[in-house]
């Protein structure tokens, strides 16, 4: 018998991606699964667009799987749930929990599941027979959008202006488009031809990385403004103050385990340095082993950039560290992760046979015990 899929409503202020599109619904609906969809306005995709398909049930608004769903149900979402909220849960949830790198509260998290008898299928966990990520099609796009909002701020602190607040492009192309135009601002302004930022990428062969030089090529950064930057070239272990020579640093790392920072806020207060922005597209806010630790908070689409604080220097030094950068390109993002999910959700039903599902469900167990909760 197929599974039941619920595709909950994202909670996240401007999250607009979606876990499933309406065309891989039909995908799954055609192969027998019943497919319920929770209404939303903030979604990028329409409830009509679902409710056209024959067999998804579009849910009434206010209406949602804490309610509703049966404990059968597999439920789909993106983001983490709210941590505010420590009732039971007895589902099994396919989602991004940030919960497994002791993140704060994370214990409480996976403790609603244990408590209820549901569990957590974390994407992130989904592994394929080569012990890589199964589903990883954010990371690119991420790293994509951190180059070009990373970009555009530092044209905005160039220009003597406060980046303002961005919110998602309806392509790629619109996006490339207007970090370009800020850059031929700037050109105006110095009376040059062209200008542009060097820029150095920590993590550059991971997916992350690919995606923001991919980005940076796009924008027409020249290859000679940007340093590459990954195991070969960090494995002597940080602080590295040749980060200090260049204008942007990007950090697309995958954090595995504890390792030196990267920068320090010492090194940082400083006149004598290059660098005046530096872009987390980790994000590993809270992460005890989080190599670039003067980061203590995320910023916004509202607020893109927050200041350091410095005390010894006039040089600015401003901070990019927006959690869900896909969420800027959210249609382009939410087709290539569903074309990506879709084939493993088909084999849900017979979760201990899919290493995809199986390799989830173990970290989740794991991660359990550790904590000693089951």
């Amino acid at each position: 018998m197929a599974a039941h899929l619920w595709l909950r409503a994202e909670c996240k202020p401007l999250e607009r991606r979606a876990h499933l599109t309406p065309e891989k619904c039909k995908e799954l609906v055609d192969a027998g699964f019943k497919v319920t969809v929770e209404s939303s306005d903030q979604r990028i995709f329409k409830n009509e667009e679902y409710a056209s398909i024959a067999g998804v049930e579009v849910l009434a608004p206010g209406i949602t799987w804490e309610k509703a769903a049966p404990k059968d149900a597999i439920i789909l979402g993106l983001k983490n749930l709210p941590y505010d909220d420590t009732s039971p849960i007895s589902q099994h949830h396919v989602f991004f929990a940030h919960a497994y790198k002791d993140q704060p509260g994370a214990k409480e998290v996976i403790g609603r599941f244990t408590r209820g008898g549901g569990a957590i299928l974390d994407i992130e966990y989904m592994l394929n027979e080569e012990g890589k990520r199964e589903v990883a099609e954010f990371s690119p796009i991420a790293g994509q959008v951190g180059m070009a909002l990373g970009i555009a701020g530092w044209c905005h602190q160039q220009l003597g202006e406060r980046m303002p607040s961005v919110s998602p492009y309806d392509s790629e192309a619109l996006l490339v488009q207007h970090v370009q135009s800020l850059l031929k601002r700037l050109a105006k302004k110095k009376g040059v031809a062209e200008v542009y930022p060097t820029i150095i990428v920590l993590g550059a062969l991971g997916r992350c990385g690919k995606g923001s030089l991919d980005m940076a090529k796009k924008i027409g950064i020249p290859k000679s403004h940007i340093a590459e930057w990954d195991l070969e070239e960090t494995k002597a272990g940080g602080p590295f103050k040749e980060i200090l020579n260049y204008d942007i640093f990007v950090n697309d790392i995958f954090l595995l385990s504890k390792i030196p920072p990267f920068l320090t806020k010492d090194m940082l207060d400083t006149d004598d340095r290059k660098l005046t922005m530096v872009v987390d597209v980790s994000c590993d806010i809270g992460n005890p082993n989080n190599p670039v630790p003067f980061i203590e908070n995320a910023t916004t689409p509202t607020k893109p950039v927050d200041v350091l604080p410095l005390s010894k220097c006039s040089k600015p030094l401003e901070l990019m560290a927006i959690d869900f950068l896909p969420s800027m390109l959210p249609r382009e993002a939410s087709l290539r992760f569903a074309n990506k999910m879709t084939p493993c959700l088909m084999k849900i039903a017979k979760m201990d046979e899919a290493i995809c599902w199986s390799s989830a469900k173990k970290a989740f167990q794991d991660k359990a015990k550790e904590f000693g909760l089951i």
